[in-house]
């Protein structure tokens, strides 16, 4: 563990406050005008929280995955939008360059993103090309001592502010599978970048996504990740991996947000001369959205310890991944229920993390994509097991 469990808890704590007294009050705001004011921002630079997965030799604070997930959860007891400023930092953005970049890369870039003086993207998905990701259609062709880029990514985020571009791209247009594709780090000041419109998303206010375009674009041949061709779809898969294990603690910390407000607002709601909290309809929501709440986040902990001790299976993530996003989306739904009325109106936080939530279901592998995931897995080892 990067930090003794004294510090931890004191981290954990100075982040629970920020969450209270700084973000949370800021929800509504955020919501309505589509920006995360820099003074919150310049507040996450201070506290550390770009490097938060950053080894603290390239200035960092170098959580274990078991820390990572417990300071993910409590940061999203706010909307998750705040999360998102700095999650591409500590997650998709800068995983590739510090599980497969050359020691040259890792001292470029990584100090620059634990301090968040630089921001990172992942660009991965394109218009035609979501969860088949193995069929990237982004071309990197050799030229001299380098490579010409081009193509479209798709719903990229933070790549409005975006200084550098974890980008999957085709350099063998003969293999037309995963082992044609490699990753490459590319500053966003590159000619030949050409941001899209940024996306008018349904939640989640104040996150910045937008399209990702390259023409013509000449990189070094230094901004192959590793220096090796071919490897970037492996690159990609062990970033989602242990992404998808934030992620689930990110919906373990907004569930229980949400049953927070649910449960309050069930104590304090009258009608028939009694808090709705008394009947046991309403009880048995409170009940289903507790019980989903605490069988996640066992299963996040668990699976980031199996992590931690060296078991790097895709399907831990998976499970975690799908079943917290999923379980996600059914307390959502039951604390707008338990609102009624007043949980479709925007100025309750339930509404506009309904809204936010949905996306949890869909980025970082749909799950419908963890389903197989899980499933080829299962299905794999019990063949083994036969023969």
């Amino acid at each position: 563990m990067a930090l003794d469990q004294e510090t931890l808890e004191q981290f954990v704590d100075t982040i629970q406050r920020f969450v209270r007294e700084r973000l949370i009050p800021a929800e509504a705001e955020v919501d309505a005008t589509d920006t995360i004011p820099q003074p919150l921002i310049d507040e996450m630079k201070a506290m550390g929280l770009f490097g938060l997965t950053i080894p603290e030799e390239y200035g960092g604070l170098g959580l274990s995955i078991t820390e990572e997930v417990r300071v993910a959860y409590e940061i999203t007891h706010a909307a998750p939008t705040f999360r998102s400023v700095f999650g591409t930092n500590v997650a998709i953005g800068s995983q590739g360059i510090l599980i497969d970049g050359t020691e040259e890369q890792k001292q470029t870039y990584l100090p620059k993103l634990a301090s968040g003086e630089m921001i990172a993207s992942f660009a991965l998905t394109e218009p035609d090309i979501g969860s088949d990701a193995a069929s990237v259609k982004t071309r990197a062709t050799g030229d001299g001592n380098g490579y010409v880029l081009n193509g479209t990514k798709r719903y990229i985020t933070n790549a409005p502010s975006a200084d550098i571009f974890t980008v999957m791209a085709r350099t063998d247009p003969e293999q037309k599978g995963a082992r044609g594709v490699s990753a490459f780090v590319v500053e966003a000041k590159t000619p030949g970048i050409r941001l899209g419109k940024p996306e008018n998303k349904m939640g989640q206010k104040g996150g910045q996504v937008c399209d990702v375009i390259f023409e013509d674009c000449r990189i070094p041949g230094s901004a192959l990740i590793g220096g090796v061709e071919g490897q970037g779809f492996k690159t990609a898969m062990k970033v989602l991996d242990k992404g998808r294990l934030h992620i689930a603690a990110c919906c373990c910390g907004l569930a229980d947000r949400l049953i927070q407000e649910s449960l309050a607002y069930a104590i304090e709601r009258q009608q028939f001369g009694q808090p709705i909290a008394d009947f046991q309809l309403i009880q048995a929501m409170l009940a289903d959205s507790q019980t989903e709440h605490d069988v996640g986040w066992a299963l996040v902990r668990d699976a980031a310890q199996r992590y931690e001790a060296g078991e790097k299976l895709p399907r831990i993530a998976a499970e975690a991944k799908y079943y917290c996003s999923e379980m996600l989306g059914r307390v959502a739904d039951r604390a707008v229920q338990i609102h009624g009325g007043a949980g479709y109106i925007n100025d309750y936080a339930v509404s506009r993390l309904y809204r936010d939530v949905r996306i949890y279901r869909l980025y970082e592998g749909t799950s419908q994509i963890q389903q197989l995931v899980i499933a080829k897995d299962m299905i794999r080892r019990a063949r083994e097991a036969l023969s």
